[in-house]
């Protein structure tokens, strides 16, 4: 029988808890959802909103990746708490770095992904405070690129912005059209030191993506980056 898609509807997936440590000696936690018989290797890294408002792995966006993207799209889910945050999954250790010491941990997460998870292709997708550790942080050569969600610019600097517009990978930015932070016409203010970004204005859309229709519409998005021969990801199972 079909059914629609829900909140809370949770697709085949092999998943497994992951701790890695940081450079600095910190153990955090976080979750992979493989797709069943995963022979692609092909992985999106989340990072989630601010940890002070209660950003998390488990923030509903990245969830709802993890529990559909495996099965609709192929797509290695990897989430993890930054330092100092807990969810149901547990707590990373420390404390909250202000965007600065979260440096290790992103730097961990994506060298964990290559060598402990055996990804061979990563795009790192940061929503909200997260799209600034992205755009600061996830400079590896190996990161195919990045797609933000929400993205405020609070933490990233005009040279973090200039380094992604001189190495050319590609910048992907969903921005609400009811953003608390950045609009869409400030967004192309803002985004103008990267020449390649593509900017997705979203009608009617907000900062947190509350409501299926923008969770299908951002999960849509990412697949289009990541595995666009899977479009569109349906509405029913």
């Amino acid at each position: 029988m079909v059914e629609l898609i829900r909140p809370s509807t949770v697709l085949p997936a092999e998943r497994s808890a992951i701790t890695f440590l940081t450079s600095d000696g910190l153990e955090l936690i976080g979750e992979i959802a493989r797709p069943i018989q995963d022979k692609q290797g092909v992985g999106l890294l989340c990072l989630h909103p601010l940890p002070t408002h209660g950003g998390m792995m488990d923030s509903h966006i990245y969830k709802k990746a993890a529990n559909r993207l495996p099965e609709l799209a192929g797509i290695n889910v990897i989430r993890f708490n930054t330092r100092g945050t807990k969810s149901d999954q547990g707590s990373s250790q420390g404390q909250f770095g202000q965007g600065i010491t979260e440096r290790e941990d992103v730097v961990a997460a994506i060298n964990y992904s290559f060598e402990q998870l055996g990804i061979k292709k990563l795009w790192v997708s940061g929503w909200s405070f997260g799209s600034d550790l992205a755009l600061k942080y996830a400079r590896d050569k190996k990161v195919m690129g990045l797609i933000l969600l929400s993205p405020p610019l609070r933490f990233s600097t005009d040279d973090d912005l200039a380094f992604w517009g001189q190495d050319g990978r590609s910048v992907t930015a969903l921005i609400p059209e009811f953003d608390d932070y950045l609009k869409p016409d400030q967004a192309k203010q803002r985004f103008a030191p990267i020449p390649q970004v593509e900017l997705v204005s979203v009608k009617d859309g907000k900062h947190l993506w509350v409501g299926e229709p923008f969770v299908h519409r951002v999960l849509s998005e990412i697949v289009k980056v990541i595995a666009p021969e899977r479009l569109p990801i349906p509405l029913e199972i």
